[in-house]
Formats: C-alpha cells, sequence, structure tokens
C-alpha cells in the first residue's frame, strides 16, 4: 500500500479549502484518507496552514510521499527539515 500525503477539497465553488490528510494512492482524491493532518485555506495563505507537525513527521518517517503542494506547505512550516534532520541523526548512530 503506498501512502500519499496529500489535499482534500472542500469548501463551496470558487472557495476552495483543503484537508491534508495521508490516504492511500488508489483512494479518490476527496475519498477516504487514513488520517487527516491538518488544514490549509489558501485565501488565507501557506503561512497559515494547520499542521500537526508530530503526525506529519510520523507519515514521512513511515515513508508516506507528499504531494509537490503538501512538499512546499511542509516547508514552509519547517517540518521537512525536521524530517531530513532526524534521517541524518539515525544515520549516525
Amino acid at each position: 500500500m503506498a501512502v500519499k500525503i496529500r489535499l482534500t477539497r472542500f469548501g463551496r465553488h470558487k472557495e476552495p479549502f483543503f484537508r491534508v490528510g495521508a490516504a492511500d494512492s488508489r483512494f479518490a482524491r476527496d475519498g477516504r484518507y487514513i488520517e487527516q493532518l491538518g488544514y490549509y485555506d489558501p485565501a488565507k495563505g501557506v503561512d497559515n496552514a494547520v499542521i500537526d507537525e508530530e503526525l506529519a513527521l510520523k507519515w514521512l518517517k513511515a515513508g508516506a510521499i507528499p504531494s509537490e503542494t503538501v512538499k512546499a506547505i511542509f516547508n514552509r512550516k519547517g517540518i521537512n527539515a525536521k524530517h531530513a534532520a532526524s534521517k541524518n541523526k539515525a544515520k549516525q548512530v
């Protein structure tokens, strides 16, 4: 089972709102997800996205692959840097 961290669209017509979730890659974009990691409102910008860092790091450590947009959000929040640091720390030990 390939797990991806991706956005699920919610909201009204021309007023999108997205949930960030871990989902099986075979599921539909707006279908089932395994776990919700946070949410993102494009009207407020990437800096106001709410992401649970512990859950995101858990899924990244388990091998989940983030989509391009989620990867950009994680970069702005510093989650990718923490994940890379934990990988380097594990290699050094």
